[in-house]
């Protein structure tokens, strides 16, 4: 059984993620979507509900777990006996950093890990969830970017 992760802070969701997300699920038998609670980062949104809006995003895929972790990744795929991780690239500028992590990733794990690069789709190359929650701050309307529910909740969360 092939199994995959897809990291990532997902704050929130946007149809760019989903891309990747049903591209993946189309290639492995099993993707996990990792939400990170990342310490760096100040989230619009808690782990709690990027999980629950990932889960309604998601819901017609089978194959699509969405799970809340701290910590290192290469740890929590060591210990549920995942070897490939799913990033998403929109731009040359995206690979330079994504290459460095994955060699990293691999050589901490021992050469266990692999990184799988899925470039986005076109339509949404310039999307991303610090643009999307930028526009939503000032009332723009995002539908184009996010589901409606979380279009929703990100109104609410401005108003």
């Amino acid at each position: 059984m092939s199994r995959a992760i897809y990291p990532g802070s997902f704050d929130p969701v946007t149809y760019g993620h989903l891309d990747i997300i049903k591209r993946s699920a189309e290639m492995f038998d099993e993707v996990i979507v990792g939400v990170l609670n990342n310490s760096a980062k100040n989230p619009l949104f808690s782990a709690q509900e990027r999980q629950e809006m990932l889960r309604e995003a998601v819901r017609e895929f089978d194959n699509v777990k969405v799970i809340s972790f701290e910590g290192l990744l290469v740890d929590y795929m060591a210990k549920n006996d995942i070897s490939v991780i799913i990033r998403g690239l929109r731009a040359i500028t995206d690979f330079d950093y994504e290459l460095q992590i994955a060699q990293s990733n691999r050589k901490v794990s021992g050469d266990s890990i692999d990184t799988v690069f899925l470039t986005t789709s076109i339509e949404y190359a310039y999307l991303s969830s610090s643009i999307v929650k930028e526009y939503a701050r000032y009332g723009t309307d995002v539908t184009d970017f996010v589901p409606g529910f979380v279009e929703e909740k990100l109104r609410k969360h401005f108003s």
